[in-house]
């Protein structure tokens, strides 16, 4: 195969690394704030006051979309030299590609975590840190798979 098309591969791995886990972060986010809305339009309906601490919830799974732009730097880096892109063209490509998929997931459960936080929080007015918990479990999948794909390279 010709080297140049080796580091296209390459980089083409970073790229799904960040494109695929913007996806996910979208559809969390989406989900959560479709929720989020809702939750505020309840209040409102009820005469209380709306809790904006929702947007904590909506917001959380755009860190995906930050660790798939590290990883791309990552795989762009070992993309740029003509020899590591040639000896591993194939690991940067899948790393991103599959890196790519556990953050977009991690993000999009993320979000639907977040769509029942802000809906029990708009409810109860208890548990936020509860919810911010879980959360945070969701997100450390996504850590893990930024440091273990960074390390399979």
């Amino acid at each position: 195969m010709d080297q140049s098309v080796m580091m296209a591969l390459a980089k083409a791995g970073g790229l799904a690394a960040l494109g695929l886990g913007a996806v996910g972060s979208a559809i969390g986010s989406g989900l959560a704030g479709a929720s989020a809305i809702g939750a505020w339009k309840k209040c409102y309906a009820q005469g209380k006051a709306a809790p904006f601490i929702l947007i904590t919830f909506i917001g959380a799974p755009l860190s995906q979309t930050i660790y798939g732009m590290i990883l791309m730097t990552t795989i762009s880096g070992v993309a740029a030299d003509p020899e590591r892109a040639a000896a591993s063209w194939a690991a940067c490509l899948f790393a991103g590609i599959f890196g790519g998929m556990g953050l977009g997931t991690s993000a999009w459960f993320q979000g639907k975590a977040g769509a029942a936080g802000a809906d029990a929080l708009a409810e109860t007015g208890q548990g936020f840190g509860n919810y911010l918990m879980t959360l945070g479990v969701v997100e450390t999948v996504a850590l893990f798979v930024l440091v273990f794909s960074m390390m399979g390279l």
